[in-house]
């Protein structure tokens, strides 16, 4: 599928939404093509299978695995979206009541997802709830913060981030866009 072709089928969805697309360029959102080829990880902590690219699963598994060696257990909560499931889960936060603009600042508009570019993963720990800020007082996140870059992830929202999304000290994404 062409950049063109996602372009116009990103209209469409947003439009259904009921995102303005003035939205991404006001805010510099990058959009983000789907990965193509991607890896199994195993199952994530909501018992589906979770997918990165060859290269981010590969360091996603070193990086678990030193952390397991350094007695840190990193759940996997989430990895490769689609755009159609990223649209999914705005609708579902609609049909809840949520106002789009709320419901934007929690979640990237179908398309502006770093999940979709099979990189991105959100972690949890044992005992916190998931996707949380409570997480950023684990032992999961000390250990990111010390170690995550040696695997080539960094936290991509940090507070008061230049894209207007929450702090997501959950949300840690491989190498360069």
């Amino acid at each position: 599928m062409s950049l063109l072709d996602d372009r116009t089928r990103l209209a469409a969805v947003y439009a259904e939404l009921g995102i303005d697309q003035r939205l991404i360029a006001t805010r510099g959102l990058p959009l983000y093509r789907e990965a193509r080829r991607l890896m199994p990880l195993g199952l994530g902590t909501d018992g589906r299978d979770k997918f990165l690219t060859l290269r981010a699963g590969a360091a996603w598994h070193a990086m678990h695995a030193a952390a397991a060696g350094d007695g840190v257990t990193l759940l996997l909560v989430s990895a490769f979206r689609s755009i159609d499931y990223q649209a999914a889960l705005v609708r579902a936060k609609l049909a809840r009541g949520m106002h789009i603009d709320d419901i934007l600042r929690v979640n990237a508009p179908p398309g502006c997802s770093e999940h979709h570019t099979g990189r991105a993963v959100d972690i949890g720990e044992a005992g916190t709830p998931p996707l949380e800020e409570d997480f950023e007082r684990t032992a999961a996140f000390a250990w990111l913060r010390e170690r995550a870059a040696g695997f080539g992830f960094s936290m991509s929202y940090p507070r008061d981030n230049p894209y207007g999304y929450l702090y997501e000290p959950w949300h840690w994404c491989h190498g360069a866009a």
